[in-house]
């Protein structure tokens, strides 16, 4: 009889801080080590060493790179882990993209919050610094897709395309003859940038995401609603702002809106893309031509259609532009980069329009705008909101509840547990009762910190 132990340390719950830690006989392995994101509460969890002992994990299984999958790596070697990191070679690019970002933004951050005395922490030290990324950096080792890789004697692991953003995969775990089954995130069945997912056979244990367990993407018309808003921002003399996740939301946004030109749905108006993560995610999408659908040749077309900002000095020339404009800027829930300097300067504006898309956490200024906040919190001072706001879900990246169920069904076992993860309390709560109905498995939704015992 072999124990496996396994620690439920983020995305446990909650949507963010994405970590899973297996203690086996033969190897201690952690899946996905992200940040939490979103309420006050769950931020400060960022800075709480975990309760394990971090010099005891052998490796990290990394299903794609977003932040909260991968931005706790800094600080896991600063709690000393000594480990490899795995993940397929457009993971691992995405992943050293966002940790060099994370890092260089944590020490703006701290900087700032120094000179302008606004922290409560003397001084106020950044989260990671960029040398701590790169030293992480170093520990990457890259995977291919599709094949078992032989970990230990009674150990192996498959990475397999799973959509959502460039690189994403779930994980298959064989632990001593039982298959462990990571979801990460689910991608789209329709996208116009990336394949469908591939769907699992088997699972013995389903860990899967929950982020919209509850709910169904809306059948917006998508290009008619973006064609009128930004025919609106125009007639107003206005701006659209367009807070984007860096991977995938960001080189969508571009490629719908570069089709709508094409199409003459829209006028020449000026587009800028101000996300210097943005722009370096664009070159993976060279790197990497047989991850994603987009045609090389239609790729450098849509490049070439938009004013890349590349220093923040151009970010105040393009705020002073007068013109009516377009501007996708860093970070997608409106927790930081370059779209509060936009929205510090023009939220305050009625010709200002801000389009949200895809989901925004609880406690992110993303959903403080979509539930009408009349004021935000922009470094340290609270600015009016007189922007009109406007919301596209249809754009997001996760699976909503009837593509999860279509993931799940080629599943020709009955799990013995299935584990819901990554979603707010109301949205694993339905999933759980409709994954009952559905196919009657036993399902669990640990809480965080939870250890669960599984004798194999």
């Amino acid at each position: 009889m072999n124990t496996i132990k396994i620690h439920f340390l983020g995305a446990s719950g909650t949507v963010t801080g994405s970590k899973f830690y297996l203690e086996t006989p033969e190897l201690n392995l952690m899946i996905d080590c992200g940040m939490f994101q979103g309420l006050k509460e769950l931020r400060q969890q960022n800075w709480i060493p975990l309760p394990i002992d971090v010099s005891k994990i052998d490796m990290v299984l990394l299903t794609h790179g977003h932040l909260d999958h991968t931005g706790y790596l800094p600080r896991l070697l600063k709690e000393g882990f000594r480990g490899k990191i795995l993940g397929t070679a457009p993971t691992l690019a995405i992943a050293r993209i966002i940790l060099l970002d994370s890092a260089k933004i944590h020490e703006e951050e701290a900087d700032q919050a120094n000179k302008e005395g606004y922290s409560k922490h003397d001084p106020a030290l950044p989260f990671y610094t960029v040398k701590d990324a790169e030293r992480t950096i170093s520990l990457f080792q890259s995977m291919e897709k599709e094949e078992w890789i032989t970990l230990s004697e009674h150990i192996r692991l498959k990475y397999r395309y799973n959509g959502h953003i460039i690189g994403a995969t779930y994980i298959e775990l064989e632990i001593f003859g039982k298959l462990f089954v990571f979801s990460g995130d689910v991608g789209r069945l329709h996208d116009d940038l990336l394949e469908a997912p591939v769907r699992p056979k088997w699972a013995d244990y389903l860990f899967v995401e929950s982020t919209y367990g509850n709910k169904l993407h809306p059948k917006e018309d998508v290009e008619g609603k973006l064609s009128d808003l930004i025919k609106t921002t125009i007639r107003e003399r206005g701006n659209l702002i367009i807070p984007s996740f860096a991977v995938e939301r960001l080189q969508s946004l571009m490629y719908l809106l570069w089709q709508l030109y094409k199409k003459n749905k829209i006028p020449n108006i000026p587009i800028f893309i101000d996300s210097p993560m943005g722009n370096n995610v664009l070159s993976v999408f060279e790197q990497f031509p047989h991850w994603h659908k987009l045609p090389m040749n239609e790729y450098h077309a849509m490049c070439n259609h938009f004013n890349i900002i590349t220093s923040y000095a151009d970010t105040w020339k393009t705020i002073d532009d007068p013109r009516s404009k377009i501007v996708i800027a860093g970070s997608g829930m409106v927790t930081g980069g370059r779209v509060l300097t936009y929205l510090k300067q023009l939220i305050d504006i009625a010709s200002t329009s801000v389009l949200l898309v895809g989901f925004q956490a609880e406690g992110t200024r993303g959903r403080q705008l979509l539930e009408g906040a009349f004021e935000l919190k922009l470094f340290g001072k609270y600015y009016p909101v007189k922007a009109k706001i406007h919301h596209l879900e249809s754009l997001s990246a996760h699976a909503d509840q009837s593509e999860l169920l279509h993931w799940m069904e080629e599943i020709d076992n009955i799990p013995e547990t299935v584990f819901l993860i990554h979603g707010e309390p109301t949205s694993l709560d339905a999933f759980r009762v409709k994954i009952r109905d559905v196919h009657g498995w036993n399902v669990q939704i640990p809480k965080l910190n939870e250890i669960q015992k599984i004798f194999i």
